[in-house]
């Protein structure tokens, strides 16, 4: 793989941009930061300076994926699936989760009834499609039959 021509910046600056922009996690500011050409002391002194003054806080980071997603009508598995990919740790994923609540069965009736506009599943193909739907927005399947209410294709 080729090296990038470093930046003019420094890590810590180039950190501080991006903070800025938006919360990242703490391996996805590590990743964009080797990215640019920093190599991993330098990216872990602008980690550890980030982490010193609060500029980078995983629970923060979190919290705000729980909100954006929950915003798109995701699932509380399909976040905590995606939160993992982006390697925030298991006990913090926790924490943001409980921090923020959510009401998972009425989310779940809420996006079935913008997708599907209050109709009932007319066969079992139907429903078939109606329940991979919700499996993908990462709900459970008492959650998917809370929000398809009770169908005679169960």
């Amino acid at each position: 793989m080729f090296k990038r021509a470093l930046p003019s910046l420094s890590a810590k600056e180039v950190a501080m941009q991006l903070l800025s922009r938006r919360d990242h996690g703490e391996y996805e500011l590590s990743q964009k930061l080797i990215y640019k050409g920093f190599d991993e002391n330098t990216v872990y002194e602008a980690i550890k300076f980030c982490l010193d003054h609060n500029y980078l806080d995983d629970l923060r980071y979190a919290k705000s994926q729980i909100r954006q997603h929950v915003y798109k009508g995701h699932g509380e598995r399909r976040i905590r699936q995606e939160l993992k990919q982006k390697r925030v740790v298991e006990a913090t994923i926790d924490l943001a989760m409980e921090e923020e609540s959510q009401d998972w069965f009425e989310l779940a009736k809420q996006v079935g009834e913008k997708k599907f506009h209050g109709q009932k599943a007319e066969d079992p193909k139907q429903y078939a499609k109606q329940v991979r739907f919700f499996q993908y927005r990462g709900f459970t399947f008492e959650q998917i039959e809370y929000a398809l209410g009770k169908n005679e294709y169960d």
